[in-house]
């Protein structure tokens, strides 16, 4: 693996490439050059960039005009035309404070610097915020009689001083609101800082932290890769843990925003900082309303929503900072300060977790049932080391097992699974309510399975334990089928209700583990029929509906798998406070019960609902998310779309992998990979596969298919195909109708028609619309009839199976081209042509494009051609061209499929005469 070493953001890069901002920075400079007006006021608050933009406005007009530069100043905006004293030195004491005598200094100072040129002249101001009044006149008199044009950089708040205000408000300047960047612009960003592979999760996570603001991304990348928290492995950079508040760049940002501030407003500040969200209503009897409202128009502070209004520092990373660089001393005193104040401890979890959290900064004592809910309040935000740190503190002996299990949670969600095991192990069995207990023991089961061992053997194992606590009764737990013959016993008699709920819990997932949606689906029918519930039943249900829903679609049975994972999603509100992660077990679930079906759409939208509800989760499930989505995109076709979600996926899932889900990640890394011809990626996800731990049977079996078909891509050697139809044989896959489908649809793409014939009577036996439409082609297909092939090919890419439609159109084209009809076959090229450009693929097979009719490439497209074709990279055409990298990538996509060419190198010769 490579790391960030040498690899690290050059300082001041963000700064400078954010003025990069091509909209803004091209509609200025043509204004300016235009002279449709003679001003334009650039706005933006602290840190947005305005200066370095105005920058850039100089380098790029420098050779056009003649541009002076002046600089406002907060210590000279009392001083009348303080910051013009360089053009008036030669004026005397009493003529330096009259406008007429200063203007005309300044317009000698000019003529001077033009000696006798027709060249403009520019004037920039930057912090023109702080120019005073009189200097404020005389740049107004100065763009109203033509001498120059003006580009004046400012905050919105407090404004541009009046004379030069007037001027936008009479029609005589333009402005410019510089907002902070938005993810696309990030993404941008850290594309041209860092050499390698961003990820969502990355830009996601480094946007937000952010806020977009150019200075704190600024600090924030460097504090990252300094402390190596932002990190290089293989070629993809990876966050490997929250970004740092404490470092020495966001440090700085802080100090200087806090020193150029009033004591007052310092105050204020620290105070919101140290114990957000705190009351509106505190804060201004503290500080006064007049100071808060300041700090609002500023936007340092922001108001939540809700009653009674809380105040929050504009931005998390930032007000971390700030309490950072609070002294232990003076944090004491501003919270006895605000206690003096407060009537009632705060109303909201959040704000009664940040007041534990603040008295134990300060060395104070919290009682102990505050300790354990402010922990459990941190370990629901993935607060992990808060909580921990708060859990830790808990030692009596009634609240501590619950404590030890947070304190295990946090564990888990920083990927520490054997400590979170033993502490799993240590409590599990003294956590005597029951609706808690279910968290723990499947949080133990989950840490157990994290470090490699079957869930038989832990099922076991915990129902020896049981029996040896008394909770189980008998020699062993096993029912009287089982004891016998040694086999799972499906009959819906088992469980029987009155037994305890942990043998309930464990026996749903033994079934889950087998598959067995039958023997599933009586038992859930038995829990949710019970009458009075028991406190468990929620979990027993929720699990219970998940298991069977994966096992229905494995089966072929996706429509009543989606119903059975959505009667799951309805039992979560109920199970939001417990240490297990039912949020995400079931989302999982849920999403493969979608894809089975041919739900693209709807996939897509439960992930990013959750990506979007569970952002602070992002460094635990996050690579889970993305695995989902890059298998979404394989499943429909999107092979080289799916190989930039899956990269990364499995990197993240290397460092933390709480669903287990790094195998069958890496299996599909190492299929796309091989698939497109990534020969050096394919030999590292295929080692990656074989040395990972085995996770859940379904999901198993197909890391064994689609690895099986990433061999057969490298090797063409028939040994993979062989392995797929060898497995599609086993008896766990022919139980699995849903699953052996997919199987079929694999060795299909791998060019295998000897299992078309097979199709039909599968997918007639599978629910949903993947099926439905596999089914569709496959028929006609066998049928050969041109007609039906191209109809249906018409049908499948309105509904969304392009892949298929590709396939169809491609079968249509011989079909068409053997009978003669070399025009329609022609016509069905084109349209798999158009199929591949919305898939976004490079390529396919070659004959088919060889056949297509004279290509035409658009001028953009011969642009970056004749670019590349030069040697230049992606990043270098963007560059030059002023578009972005996805934007070229785009392009040669396009080309590639239009010329039938495979790669740069055959460009040159695949070119139109």
């Amino acid at each position: 693996m490579d790391s960030s070493n040498g690899n690290a953001p050059r300082p001041g890069t963000a700064a400078r490439l954010l003025t990069g901002r091509r909209e803004p920075l091209d509609r200025i400079c043509n204004i300016i050059r235009s002279r449709t007006s003679l001003a334009v006021f650039l706005m933006a608050g602290p840190g947005i960039g305005k200066s370095a933009l105005a920058e850039a406005i100089t380098e790029r007009l420098s050779p056009e005009m003649i541009v002076l530069r002046i600089h406002g100043s907060s210590s000279l905006s009392g001083v009348p035309f303080g910051v013009l004293t360089p053009y008036t030195a030669e004026l005397t004491a009493e003529d330096s404070v009259s406008p007429v005598a200063v203007l005309r200094s300044v317009w000698t100072y000019f003529e001077k610097l033009k000696n006798g040129k027709d060249t403009p002249l520019l004037l920039v101001v930057d912090d023109a915020h702080h120019l005073d009044d009189a200097s404020a006149g005389i740049v107004a008199d100065m763009i109203s009689a033509g001498w120059a044009s003006v580009v004046a950089a400012g905050r919105p708040r407090p404004g541009l001083p009046q004379p030069l205000d007037q001027l936008w408000y009479d029609g005589l300047a333009d402005r410019v609101d510089l907002r902070p960047l938005n993810r696309e612009q990030i993404e941008e960003v850290l594309a041209h800082i860092l050499d390698g592979t961003v990820p969502a999760g990355t830009v996601d996570s480094i946007w937000s932290a952010s806020g977009g603001n150019p200075r704190i991304l600024d600090a924030l990348l460097h504090d990252a890769a300094e402390q190596g928290v932002l990190a290089k492995r293989n070629g993809i950079w990876m966050l490997l843990g929250p970004l740092p508040s404490d470092g020495a760049r966001l440090t700085a940002v802080v100090s200087k925003d806090l020193l150029r501030r009033r004591p007052e407003e310092q105050e204020a500040l620290k105070l919101v900082a140290l114990a957000e969200p705190v009351s509106r209503k505190v804060i201004e009897d503290i500080c006064g309303a007049e100071l808060v409202r300041t700090l609002l128009d500023q936007q340092t502070l922001v108001e939540g929503n809700g009653s009674p209004a809380v105040l929050r520092v504009w931005n998390a990373v930032i007000g971390e900072a700030v309490r950072k660089s609070v002294s232990v001393s003076r944090s004491l005193q501003l919270l006895e300060k605000l206690r003096a104040q407060q009537e009632a401890p705060p109303s909201s979890a959040e704000g009664r977790l940040r007041a534990a959290e603040w008295a134990l900064e300060c060395g104070l004592k919290v009682a102990e049932p505050e300790l354990l809910e402010a922990a459990a309040t941190a370990i629901a935000g993935f607060r992990n080391r808060s909580a921990r740190t708060m859990a830790a503190r808990v030692q009596d002996p009634l609240l501590a097992p619950r404590a030890r299990a947070i304190q295990a949670r946090a564990l888990f969600n920083e990927a520490h699974y054997a400590e979170a095991a033993n502490a799993l192990d240590r409590c599990w069995l003294e956590v005597t309510d029951s609706s808690e207990a279910a968290h723990v023991l499947l949080l133990r089961i989950a840490a157990h399975q994290a470090l490699g061992q079957p869930v038989a053997a832990i099922v076991a194992e915990s129902r020896e334990l049981l029996r040896q606590a008394g909770l189980l009764q008998g020699p062993s737990s096993a029912r009287p089928a089982e004891a016998e013959s040694g086999t799972p016993s499906h009959s819906p008699a088992y469980p029987d209700l009155g037994r305890p709920w942990q043998d309930q819990m464990l026996h749903l997932l033994e079934l889950g583990e087998a598959g067995d949606h039958n023997a599933l689906g009586e038992v859930v029918q038995d829990i949710r029929g019970r009458n009075p519930a028991e406190p468990a039943d929620d979990a027993l249900r929720a699990i219970g509906l998940a298991l069977h829903s994966h096992a229905l679609s494995a089966a072929g049975r996706g429509v009543q798998g989606l119903d059975a994972a959505l009667l799951a999603a309805s039992e979560l509100p109920t199970l939001r406070d417990g240490v297990f992660f039912f949020n995400e077990f079931v989302l999982g679930r849920l999403v493969m019960d979608y894809l089975a079906v041919g739900e693209w759409e709807s996939a897509e939208r439960e992930l990013a609902n959750y990506a979007k509800e569970q952002a602070a989760g992002a460094a635990c499930f996050n690579g889970g998310v993305q695995l989902l989505r890059g298998y979404s995109l394989l499943r429909q076709g999107r092979i080289e779309r799916a190989y930039q979600l899956l990269l990364p996926a499995v990197e993240a899932l290397r460092l933390n992998d709480p669903l287990q889900l790094f195998r069958f990640g890496s299996s599909l890394g190492f299929y796309v990979a091989a698939r497109l011809g990534d020969a050096a990626q394919a030999a590292r996800l295929e080692l990656d596969y074989k040395g990972a731990t085995t996770g859940t049977p379904a999901n198993e079996l197909l890391a064994k298919a689609y690895a099986a078909a990433a061999a057969e891509y490298v090797a063409r050697d028939g040994k993979g195909l062989a392995s797929i139809h060898t497995l599609a044989t086993t008896s766990e896959v022919s139980i699995r109708e849903g699953m052996n489908l997919e199987l079929l649809a694999i060795c299909w793409d791998l060019g295998d028609h000897s299992v078309i014939p097979l199709v039909p009577a599968l997918a007639g036996k599978v629910e949903g619309r993947w099926a439905a439409a596999l089914l569709t082609l496959a028929r006609n297909w066998e049928s050969e009839d041109a007609d039906a092939l191209m109809d249906s090919a018409a049908n499948l890419e309105a509904s969304g199976f392009v892949n298929l439609a590709r396939e169809s159109y491609a079968r249509a084209s011989t079909v068409l081209e053997q009978s003669g009809e070399r025009r329609r076959s022609r016509q069905a090229i084109a349209l798999r042509e158009k199929c591949d450009h919305e898939l976004g693929e490079r390529f396919r097979e070659g004959h088919f494009i060889a056949a297509a009719p004279a290509v035409h490439l658009t001028r953009r497209e011969q642009d970056i051609v004749e670019l590349a074709v030069q040697g230049l990279t992606d990043r270098e055409i963007a560059q030059r061209l002023m578009v972005s990298v996805r934007t070229v990538e785009g392009h040669l996509y396009r080309t590639y499929v239009k010329l039938g060419v495979r790669s740069r190198d055959e460009l040159a010769s695949a070119l139109p005469k």
